[in-house]
């Protein structure tokens, strides 16, 4: 039995679970807000389009996923992060994923070196549990960086100078973060890329909340568009992950994708091929139709704003609490311990909250 299995912490819903056992709620219809899952409509377009690829299923579908939809997200990155008319190969730096989750675990394992003198891997905190569970079963173990600061646009990375840089072989980031919703600015994400550059780590960007945000005239930047604002145009030793998870509605299609660096791609593909990962040919013409289409994700990011705009007021009087910049979350200060607030709301509200 591979060991590093024993360092692996109780998923959050496992231990809510366990906080929640023996407990009567109040009420009998439970309001469920502890696990991220959009509640807005899928697409008709895009249902539609996979239905109409059912014949496909009797093929072996490629790794690299069809040219069709390599092409559109490549098409996609260009037009979202002004990268230029063949700014993006969609046949070296893009590679189709089921979902960002097995991906952002699968990048751990092609990459880190358990063997390595370098033995830091940055993660940020709070955390999507997956980047620990990645770390720790390559061998590894993470170091937090707080993602509370005097400046929501630059996480508590180390500082410049700090001899911690030299040890690192990789970081996570989530930008826009879940769940706090802050944004890095496109000057922390530049800084970031060229301590990348003079240390020699990769940078694994998890932008699955970039396409839900307040602001239509400030969509939050992303680490290809600082990466080629800065002319580093091939995206060296940079990676994003995007999902059609939040986008598009889309969280049970298992749908997304890794682009940047070409020399990392390939070598990313070659790990999944030996893992069995490739897209079903359905679920590949139905993303190939949602990245093409943004009339969906404008009319999605209302909803959420307009949910924001009504919420946020009545929260106000009872707890301290801010409409982010980005994301469907809120990050209240609660001022008491936080296992103990949800199991009262549990109990005297019948509220799930994580």
């Amino acid at each position: 039995m591979n060991p590093d299995l024993d360092r692996l912490q109780p998923y959050p819903f496992a231990r809510i679970k366990s906080l929640l056992a023996g407990l009567k709620p109040a009420a009998t219809d439970l309001i469920s807000l502890s696990i991220g899952e959009p509640q807005h409509r899928p697409p008709e377009f895009v249902l539609s389009a996979m239905r109409e690829a059912w014949h496909l299923i009797g093929k072996y579908p490629s790794m690299r996923g069809c040219d069709e939809l390599r092409q559109s997200i490549a098409d996609w990155l260009e037009m979202r992060f002004d990268l230029g008319s063949g700014g993006v190969c969609a046949r070296t730096q893009v590679l189709p994923i089921n979902g960002t989750r097995e991906a952002l675990f699968a990048i751990a394992q092609c990459l880190l070196d358990r063997n390595s003198s370098k033995k830091v891997v940055l993660s940020p905190n709070p955390f999507y549990q997956i980047y620990e569970g990645a770390i720790f079963l390559a061998g590894l173990s993470p170091t937090f960086y707080s993602l509370h600061s005097n400046d929501p646009e630059r996480p508590a990375l180390p500082d410049d100078n700090d001899p911690l840089w030299r040890d690192v072989q990789m970081i996570y980031i989530c930008n826009p973060a879940n769940p706090t919703g802050n944004v890095m600015s496109l000057e922390a994400l530049q800084k970031l890329i060229a301590n990348a550059r003079q240390h020699n780590f990769v940078i694994v960007s998890d932008e699955c909340y970039s396409e839900i945000y307040r602001d239509e005239a400030d969509p939050p930047p992303g680490l290809l568009s600082a990466a080629h604002a800065m002319g580093n145009t091939d995206f060296t030793q940079c990676l994003v992950f995007h999902s059609l998870s939040k986008r598009s509605n889309l969280p049970g299609l298992r749908s997304g994708f890794v682009a940047g660096d070409a020399s990392l791609i390939e070598r990313f593909l070659l790990y999944r091929t030996y893992h069995g990962c490739s897209m079903a040919p359905t679920t590949q013409a139905a993303s190939t139709a949602a990245w093409r289409d943004e009339q969906h994700v404008r009319e999605n990011r209302a909803l959420y704003n307009e949910k924001y705009r009504q919420v946020v007021p009545i929260l106000n009087d009872v707890l301290q609490v801010e409409t982010p910049s980005a994301g469907f979350y809120l990050w209240p200060e609660l001022g008491l311990d936080d296992e103990a607030f949800t199991r009262d709301m549990r109990q005297l509200h019948n509220i799930d909250v994580v």
